[in-house]
């Protein structure tokens, strides 16, 4: 495989390790590393202007997450996720995001609420990568949105495992999108509506939104693959309203603080 092509971001000399697995981490969800695609650490060390140490760890931490696949006395392989593969991980975020709003319902969020402007300036940014069909800016975009959100649920373990989900979901679409000779305007650029209901504390409307998020990639996703949405088993969380039986405070979030100095 040539690595020729793909594009070499700036590498901080003070976390070699962790700079490198986030440059390829980009690479892979672009699709720039495609599927089937095989090297050494020494083109990945060479790649980015540094020694093998650094690289070869990266790699080991990608591999560690199932982002590549070691291949003995071969380096590493970007594997191939099948349209199987992406239902388990579409089906394991959509139970995971549903189960989680379930439990705000209940009990509140104590969301930072001084980390909303931060979250607007995600939202606008990936829904402007959308609009413009920039996969290769896409990508951070939508990963840095969705990481901004899930402070909203107050669970880092939660959002680890949605972050790594994420990835591997961008890693299945990214050769599909890549084969489209037009993007603009083809994936879902709602952020800034889904802040705002996040914003004006409406739950239940952000909970839909999500659902409808969800139910517009695997859509999407399907026809783009060839595939039927008859295997989706969790369609029906996707299109069923949520349920209206909990009290009014119960689906609300918590009204911010007024600023300071008032």
């Amino acid at each position: 495989m040539s690595i020729g092509g793909l594009g070499r971001l700036p590498i901080q000399r003070n976390s070699l390790r962790e700079q490198i697995a986030g440059a390829l981490r980009e690479e892979l969800m672009a699709g720039r590393l495609a599927a089937g695609g095989n090297f050494t650490v020494k083109e990945i060390a060479e790649l980015y202007g540094v020694s093998a140490t650094p690289a070869r760890e990266a790699l080991v931490d990608l591999a560690a997450q199932g982002l590549l696949r070691a291949e003995h006395h071969r380096g590493f392989t970007v594997p191939e996720l099948s349209w199987t593969d992406f239902l388990e991980i579409f089906e394991a975020r959509v139970m995971l995001t549903d189960s989680a709003f379930r439990r705000l319902s209940m009990q509140p969020s104590g969301y930072d609420w001084s980390r909303l402007s931060s979250l607007r300036r995600r939202a606008e940014a990936a829904a402007r990568a959308a609009r413009a069909g920039q996969l290769d800016v896409m990508v951070g975009c939508d990963r840095r949105f969705w990481n901004e959100m899930s402070g909203f649920l107050e669970n880092q373990r939660i959002a680890d495992y949605l972050d790594w989900l994420r990835v591997q979901s961008w890693m299945f679409a990214a050769r599909f999108l890549r084969a489209r000779e037009q993007l603009a305007g083809v994936c879902w650029d709602r952020q800034s509506e889904l802040v705002e209901l996040i914003a004006s504390r409406d739950l239940a409307g952000a909970r839909r939104m999500i659902g409808e998020y969800n139910l517009f990639t695997v859509r999407l996703l399907a026809q783009l693959a060839g595939e039927s949405l008859e295997s989706v088993s969790v369609l029906p969380l996707l299109t069923a309203e949520p349920a209206g039986t909990l009290p009014e405070p119960c689906s609300m979030l918590p009204t911010p603080p007024p600023p300071m100095g008032r």
